[in-house]
């Protein structure tokens, strides 16, 4: 799939860009254009096994004000969960074109992921946040290790998992368990951020051009005893 059609079928608010850029050629070296910082929480169910995620995903200032353009229906400043309700189901539920960005390993064993539920929008007045929960196909075992991934694969988006230690926590887990977070590089965000004349140039000056496949891989890996 090329970058001008990713961006077509890409859940809108993760391609938030000028139409100026939606004209331009697409990039020969591949950079991000929308910044992402997650936190996460594995639940388990009643049986000790992992049923669900459940994404908090943030992004950046410049994106986060594209993407509420216009959606202010109340004229009151502000932006409503209720004003932001069809642009999160839309991007919800189209977030499974991309395996929703998030890769699942349970004692070796790759996990699928059923229709995302409870989604919804915030905005802080800053940033916008989407939160929805990523039910399991099947809820799964993890006696030696879950291993949770989070990346775009053509970093189209730089994800990074939020500091602090509660950024992947766990919810109803066995007793004792122990998460260890490896996360992205942080690649800073151009100072100029006008979506309308930002250049490729600036771009690639922060490009991950210098970066590894891992360094824009986040990982959290969990052991229970």
């Amino acid at each position: 799939m090329t970058l001008r059609q990713r961006q077509a079928r890409a859940p809108a608010a993760l391609v938030a860009l000028s139409a100026a850029w939606a004209l331009a050629p697409a990039p020969a070296v591949a950079h991000p254009h929308v910044w992402v910082e997650t936190k996460t929480r594995i639940a388990y169910d009643d049986a000790g096994r992992v049923a669900a995620l459940t994404h908090a995903w943030t992004f950046d200032e410049a994106n986060s004000a594209s993407m509420v353009f216009g959606l202010d229906a109340n004229g009151d400043g502000r932006y409503a969960r209720d004003e932001l309700a069809e642009m999160a189901e839309i991007n919800a539920t189209s977030l499974g074109d991309f395996g929703y960005f998030t890769y699942l390993v349970a004692d070796g064993v790759d996990q699928a992921f059923g229709a995302p539920k409870d989604y919804y929008l915030t905005h802080d007045g800053t940033a916008l946040t989407l939160h929805f929960t990523l039910p399991l196909e099947t809820p799964a075992r993890a006696e030696t290790a879950l291993v949770l991934e989070l990346y775009d694969p053509e970093f189209f988006i730089s994800f990074r998992i939020a500091d602090g230690a509660d950024a992947v926590a766990l919810a109803g887990g066995p007793q004792g368990c122990a998460v260890d977070v490896s996360r992205a590089a942080e690649l800073g965000i151009p100072d100029t951020m006008d979506m309308v004349n930002l250049s490729e140039a600036l771009f690639e000056a922060i490009t991950a051009a210098e970066a590894t496949q891992d360094d824009f891989i986040n990982r959290a890996l969990v052991a229970c005893p």
